[in-house]
Order: C-alpha cells, then structure tokens, then sequence
C-alpha cells in the first residue's frame, strides 16, 4: 500500500451517519473508502453523529480505520426512544432501518402509526433534527480547517442536506453518494405518504441531486432512474469487497449442505418459491433433508420464521442473530451455496446487495432470487458465480439446487469468479479519487 505524505494531500470531508461502532452495511461503503483513499492523494475527514442509535454495534470494525484518520463528531437528537416507547419496545432494544416487522402483531396497529409519522412528519428521515445544527458547526469548522470537497452518503438523506447547506454557505465542491435511492427505495410506496409529504421528498430529492457538483450511485439501472430526476449524468460506482476480510486460507467447508443469508430478511426478500422447493427435495429426498442446513446470519422478518414453518424447515434452521463482519465472511467461505434474495418491489432491476461482492470473494456458489435482466443477476452470472432463479419458478430451482447438491455430495461444487479485481475496495476507492479529481 502506498501511503503519500500529508503534505501532498488533497482533502476530503466525508459526512456519513453510519461509522463504527455502529455495524451493518450501512458503514462497509465508506469505511472501506476511506481505508484506501490515501493510496490516491485524498486524505479523508470523517463528520458523524456523536451519540447515534445504531440498530447493531460492531467494535471490531474500529480496525479498519486508519489511526491517523480525523473523526469529528456533533450530537444529534433522534425521536426512537419516542417510537420504542409509543410501539412498547424496550429502551435498550434496536431499531431497524427500513420497515422491519420483528415484533409481535400485537403492536402492528401503532407501528402503522409510526411508519405514518416516519413518512410523513420526519421529512426526509428520522436524523432531520441533525441538519441545522451540523450545517452551523461545520460552516465554523471548515472555515478554520478547510477542504477540497465534500462527500454526503446516504441514507439517511439527512446528510445530503447537510452538505447542501454547507455548500450554499461556502461553496465547496460536492459529491451527493446514494447508497440507496430516496422516493424509488423499495419500501418507499409503503410509508403511508399524504400528497404533501410526497410532494415534500420528491422536491428535497431534485434538489440535492440538481445542486451537488456530482451524483454517485451504486448500479447502472438505478444511476438511469436518478438521471430523470437530475436531468443529467449520474456516475456509477458499485459496492465492492475489501480482499483483507477474505485472506485467511484455513477456512474448511461445512460438511452439510449450507445455505447461508448474510444480513437483513426483510419480507421483501422472503421468496416462497425457494422455501418450498427445498420443502419438495426434502420430501423427495430424505438424504438431502438430513444434508440442508439452512444459515441466516442477522435480522429476519417474521414473514421468513412463518415460511419456514409452513415448508417444515425449522429444523434444518441455522439462526445467527449478529456476527462481526471479519466472522460473516468466514461462515461465506465455509458454505456450501450463498443465497441472495433480491427484494421483490418495483425498483427490483438496480438492486445490488452489497453482500453481493463479498460472496465473489468468498468463492462459493451464489443462488441468485431475482430476475434475470437484473443487475445483481447481470454481475453475477458475468463472473460465472453462480445461478440465478426467478421468483416464482419452483421447477427450475428444484433443478439448481438438486445440481448444487449432487455436485456438494460429489466434493465438486466450486465456482472461480471471474474478473473480480474491478470490485475491490482498493480499485473502487482509486475510481472514486478520480471522481474527485474531477471536479
């Protein structure tokens, strides 16, 4: 790694919600980032919440932050000890991003309620009592220790309008990062919105994308969405995988045949189709009923608990509530088949998980749920790795996965991704300098 002298750096303020110890995948995007940005003449500045109500923590994530990195922190008011009390929930139980039914159904009615106030009173999302005041202490800050540019990433899109404000005032070059859309994010339709409110998002989304210098996203299909929006050219740069994180070499396969999640189930992504062909093979089969092993590592909607019940799978079920991100990538690497399930909404073509990367670098067969004509499928059947099933096409599942598992019990299913190297943090990290550069 080449690290250039700080004399000779360009610098980069950075503003992101997500930071450790917060954990999830909201933080791999820029923590990653910035571990190599170095390498090609920006020295990046971190600006994040001091006391934020992150839904996981992850401590050892900290070892990716470069120990000559700056951190600067601000307080933020956030309403969810408000929401934890209004939907009966402890005070020391997390919050999921998204619309996440954890719970029982007994709380479903003032979760409705909830999702209406997020929508519709917390414009653009729950972090909005953080704008104002990081506008103020940023204005002073960067005054005093000035930069080249300017990188919000969101969500929360709070932070977008942060860097608006601080541009407006001192008319740095920015760059607005969408990890994920704003209106098309796939459980937009269901936030319950009043005309108003819709009207309200869909304009702070113009502004943003019509103001900053440059916007990025993280998939050609959601890039051509957001350029109708902006009225000109949105850049690309994918998600990736950090090499660092898939190293280790001592890794043994599972001796069951492992299908393993990595990350949130949302109901979106609890596909039928897939729960019932493995229901079908285990009645068919007894040996392979007595192989599956069925591995989810993080939260999962009680859709996804229903659906294994209903197919006779809890048995062969795996529950791993939370692992630290280095231990996620061990347990990819031993599985049998990663699973991607793609959400099932109307802005399905873009969706790229970010686990995505992290299984071509684990190496092991990926079974995509999801169209075809998709991105995500796009990639992964361009690096030839794995298969991929649409929703609803129980007969040729059946027929991946008895391949899949005739190849596991014949000690040959493997996959060699191809050309990779374009989805490493390290190369993705040089694309993004040279966005920066740019402007």
């Amino acid at each position: 790694m080449i690290n250039l002298p700080h004399i000779n750096m360009k610098k980069v303020l950075i503003i992101t919600y997500y930071w450790p110890p917060g954990g999830g995948a909201g933080v791999y995007r820029w923590l990653k980032m910035t571990k190599y940005l170095h390498q090609f003449g920006w020295e990046p500045i971190i600006y994040t919440a001091q006391n934020a109500d992150y839904p996981v923590i992850d401590e050892t994530l900290f070892e990716d932050v470069r120990k000559d990195i700056t951190v600067i922190k601000h307080k933020i008011f956030e309403p969810y000890n408000l929401y934890r009390i209004f939907t009966g929930r402890k005070k020391s139980e997390k919050i999921h991003s998204g619309l996440m039914d954890e719970g029982s159904s007994k709380i479903s009615f003032t979760k409705k309620i909830a999702v209406w106030i997020r929508g519709n009173i917390f414009i653009p999302d729950a972090r909005k009592f953080w704008i104002k005041p990081s506008v103020k202490y940023l204005v002073k800050y960067l005054k005093e220790n000035p930069v080249d540019a300017i990188v919000s990433t969101g969500p929360p899109h709070t932070t977008h309008l942060i860097a608006k404000g601080v541009k407006k005032k001192l008319n740095i070059k920015w760059i607005a990062d969408f990890r994920d859309p704003w209106t098309q994010i796939d459980f937009y339709d269901q936030l319950m919105l009043s005309k108003y409110a819709d009207t309200k998002h869909k304009r702070l989304e113009k502004d943003v994308m019509q103001f900053a210098d440059k916007v990025v996203t993280v998939s050609e299909s959601w890039a051509s969405e957001m350029e109708k929006v902006r009225g000109k050219k949105v850049d690309v740069i994918t998600n990736g995988f950090d090499a660092s994180d898939y190293a280790n070499t001592n890794v043994e396969l599972d001796t069951k045949f492992s299908i393993c999640h990595s990350g949130m189930m949302n109901a979106d992504r609890n596909v039928d189709a897939l729960w019932r062909s493995l229901y079908e093979l285990s009645k068919e089969n007894a040996q392979f009923k007595n192989d599956l092993l069925i591995r989810l590592i993080g939260k999962n909607d009680t859709t996804v608990y229903n659906s294994l019940e209903k197919f006779e799978l809890k048995n062969n079920l795996e529950l791993i509530d939370y692992l630290p991100h280095k231990e996620v990538a061990i347990k990819q690497k031993q599985s049998a088949v990663n699973l991607l399930p793609i959400n099932n909404t109307p802005n399905l073509i873009g969706i790229i998980p970010g686990k995505l990367f992290e299984y071509l670098a684990a190496a092991r067969p990926v079974l995509v749920i999801g169209p075809k004509e998709g991105d995500s499928a796009k990639i992964i059947l361009d690096a030839q790795a794995g298969y991929v099933c649409d929703y609803e096409n129980i007969k040729v599942c059946k027929e991946i996965i008895l391949k899949m598992y005739s190849e596991f019990k014949a000690e040959t299913l493997k996959v060699n991704p191809q050309n990779i190297e374009k989805y490493s943090r390290e190369n993705l990290a040089g694309k993004y300098a040279g966005l920066l550069n740019s402007i």
